[in-house]
């Protein structure tokens, strides 16, 4: 059994500069306290983990049977015949094929993938004899191709194995793939998918925390998320017409919704918030997901109306404290002060708030703070 501990966050002044400043991203102001909050380590958990060892055969029929489940957080199968070939080949000469992760499923005792899916796809594929999925109405014989010509099992499906070469086969059927099982004991949910997901997430570009939020948690709330992330007012507020390509725009409507619903129950890091929060909220019913959009919607509306376009650009780039604490007051405002635009800018300039939007930003104290100072000075 392991178990991960939070680290504390780093109590840090500013850092100059654009934080994801390119064509394809935000501009975001950068604060240090928000990247030490992202890269952090999140909560405690007491976490089982264990080997199992699934023969193909075995393995496969969980497949059929949705045993072992490719969950939708989870990037297409992406794989080459070849690259797939040469995975059977391996388990055909004996040789070692690195193990699965998957995640047992609180409430379905199902085994959800967490990093394997390429392999089992392969597996699975070629034990039904077609590779990949069906396209115009066919699908692609799997014949193992790529191999070196010289060897036996070159260019034969599955079934052709079996009367070729009936012990290759029974070896095939009864090779073996280990997987660690991670169970989560405590707390009772399963939010520490998300950091499971984070840890294996090592190769290539690492995914930033909302990518893994919208890879782990797919539902309802997340696909409303990535809707109401086009609407075109809130677009000039960030002053990108076009989503940002690592999620961090949704992030920010994540980032709002939470703290005007759930405020009383923050605590840091903010990532751990907005997970637990993602996670709670994640398949409610459409009429609860119509009053989310309509409070986005209508703060968007009078942001714009009163503090025109990119208004929480107030140094370098977009200040997500300046935002999250303005953004939920006008959403919690009664009726909208004529003056409001005047109060704004006394605002973003009174020393204090400065304070509150520069360092320690995800400390509770903080928040609560700039939230305090933001509601006086607005409502």
């Amino acid at each position: 059994m392991t178990t991960a501990v939070a680290t504390p966050d780093t109590v840090a002044g500013p850092v100059a500069g654009v934080e994801n400043d390119n064509k394809d991203s935000i501009a975001l102001e950068q604060i240090s306290s928000e990247v030490d909050d992202r890269e952090g380590s999140l909560a405690r958990y007491e976490i089982l983990s264990y080997p199992a060892d699934y023969t193909l055969e075995v393995l496969v029929s969980k497949w059929h049977k949705c045993e072992v489940v490719i969950p939708s957080f989870q990037r297409r199968f992406v794989w080459k015949k070849t690259q797939a070939s040469k995975l059977i080949e391996s388990f055909l000469m004996g040789l070692p094929v690195p193990p699965i992760y998957v995640f047992s499923d609180i409430g379905s005792d199902k085994l959800l993938v967490v990093d394997g899916q390429q392999r089992i796809q392969s597996i699975a594929y070629y034990f039904e004899g077609y590779f990949g999925s069906e396209q115009n109405g066919k699908r692609n014989v799997f014949r193992l191709n790529g191999l070196d010509e010289s060897s036996p099992y070159n260019g034969l499906t599955y079934e052709e194995l079996q009367h070729r070469n009936p012990s290759a086969f029974a070896k095939l059927n009864n090779s073996i793939l280990r997987a660690f099982i991670i169970q989560q004991l405590d707390p009772a949910d399963d939010t520490s998918i998300y950091h499971v997901f984070e840890r294996l997430n090592t190769g290539g570009t690492q995914l930033s925390t909302q990518e893994i939020r919208n890879c782990v948690h797919h539902g309802s709330f997340n696909d409303m998320l990535v809707k109401i992330n086009e609407y075109e007012p809130w677009r000039v507020i960030l002053g990108k017409p076009d989503p940002d390509n690592r999620l961090r725009d949704v992030e920010l409507i994540l980032r709002f919704l939470a703290l005007n619903q759930d405020m009383e129950n923050y605590r840091k890091p903010m990532k751990y918030f907005l997970n637990k929060f993602i996670s709670t909220y994640n398949n409610m019913d459409t009429k609860r997901l119509e009053e989310f959009e309509k409070i986005f919607k209508k703060t968007v509306d009078i942001v714009i109306d009163k503090l025109g376009e990119k208004p929480f650009h107030i140094s370098s780039g977009l200040n997500v404290a300046v935002f999250d604490s303005v953004f939920v007051t006008i959403a919690q405002l009664t009726t909208v002060p004529v003056d409001l635009q005047q109060q704004y800018h006394k605002l973003i300039h009174d020393k204090s708030f400065l304070d509150c939007i520069r360092a320690r930003t995800t400390d509770k104290e903080i928040v609560l703070r700039r939230m305090r100072m933001a509601a006086d000075f607005l409502q």
